[in-house]
């Protein structure tokens, strides 16, 4: 146990992310997200809403401020599906780090193909559809 570290990091999510470096991108997928198939740096958080992951992790882990930092999956054409996740990341985003510049929406195997260039994904319980993210890290100063 550590002072000050949200208790929903594991330690494995905090050794990846001290490893991680500038530019380096991070994605949070849902609980249908193909976590496995698309990475081979998987940290799973089951039974975690992506929310709470976000807000904890924002604690600690910088934006990128020199190039868009923070990503969703497009809704599917035609898919009717209501995303109100996408509002309460967007609070949350803004809250926790003063670089965030917004959200840029990626096409569905776009995001795929660029979550298999990340460096890991987090797996969760999260059960909102279209729920997934990519933040790109930043640098502390």
């Amino acid at each position: 146990m550590l002072k000050n570290i949200p208790s929903i990091l594991s330690p494995e999510l905090l050794k990846v992310i001290m490893e991680m470096g500038h530019g380096d991108e991070l994605v949070i997928g849902d609980g249908n997200f193909p976590a496995a198939s698309i990475n081979d740096r998987v940290i799973r958080l089951d039974g975690h809403g992506i929310e709470a992951i976000l807000e904890a992790l924002l604690t600690l882990f910088p934006l990128d401020t020199y190039a868009p930092n923070a990503f969703l999956m497009e809704k599917v054409a035609g898919d009717g599906v209501q995303t109100p996740i996408w509002d309460s990341y967007e609070k949350i985003a803004k809250a926790g780090d003063a670089g965030f510049k917004g959200f840029e929406m990626i096409e569905r195997f776009a995001f795929y193909e660029r979550s298999r260039k990340a460096y890991a994904v987090i797996a969760t319980g999260e059960t909102s559809l279209y729920a997934n993210i990519i933040l790109k890290k930043g640098v502390v100063a």
